[in-house]
């Protein structure tokens, strides 16, 4: 088995919250409105079409304002422009990565995101650790197909075999499995993925 020395991260419920009820409380008044903007908007179908790069923003507009009455159209488009700056460090997770990085640990980050990715990333303490990063929109496709896990290593020179993939979806930790990287599903417990670490010889320092 060859050796870990580089941990691929995915972004939302990993490195940085992801809440569409908490982002859409914020541009509402009340709990009705907040859910009636969260489902026309960060729980439609064409949310996933938006991080795979198959639409725009102008298009997502169009289509959430069509589900929604007239008066909630200015928070829609606050929420749309805004939310990224509401996404949050999840808590432990940048010092883990700094510590990876201190220890020796090649990092990157493999995301399914918008193209405004680095709105949201950019949030992170740890994103100058951070060696490179793929996200689905610029590839135009999504984990957990192949091909994005693949995209990731190719541009980078990674060897599947030395790369530990973290994700909070068991369907993407399934498919980096698949293309031969070891994977770990984060359940937002910090320290026991600190200590899973250990076991993958990874070291932080």
């Amino acid at each position: 088995m060859a050796q870990i020395d580089t941990v691929v991260f995915d972004m939302g419920g990993v490195l940085m919250t992801f809440d569409g009820m908490a982002f859409s409380r914020a541009f509402t008044q009340t709990d009705q409105d907040a859910r009636a903007l969260n489902d026309a908007l960060f729980a439609s179908p064409e949310w996933p079409l938006r991080d795979a790069g198959a639409v725009d923003d102008e298009t997502i507009l169009f289509t959430a304002s069509s589900r929604l009455p007239e008066r909630l159209h200015p928070a829609l488009e606050r929420a749309l422009a805004g939310w990224t700056a509401l996404s949050e460090p999840i808590p432990g997770m940048a010092e883990v990565a700094c510590a990876l990085k201190r220890g020796g640990a090649k990092l990157y980050v493999l995301s399914n995101a918008g193209m405004n990715i680095a709105d949201q990333l950019g949030r992170s303490p740890a994103y100058e650790a951070f060696d490179g990063v793929v996200f689905s929109a610029a590839e135009r496709v999504m984990k957990p197909d192949a091909r994005i896990y693949r995209a990731l290593c190719e541009r980078y020179g990674l060897d599947p075999g030395q790369c530990l993939f973290v994700d909070d979806n068991a369907l993407n930790v399934a498919g980096a499995e698949r293309v031969g990287m070891s994977a770990y599903r984060f359940d937002g417990n910090v320290g026991a993925f600190k200590d899973a670490l250990a076991g993958y010889g990874l070291t932080l320092a």
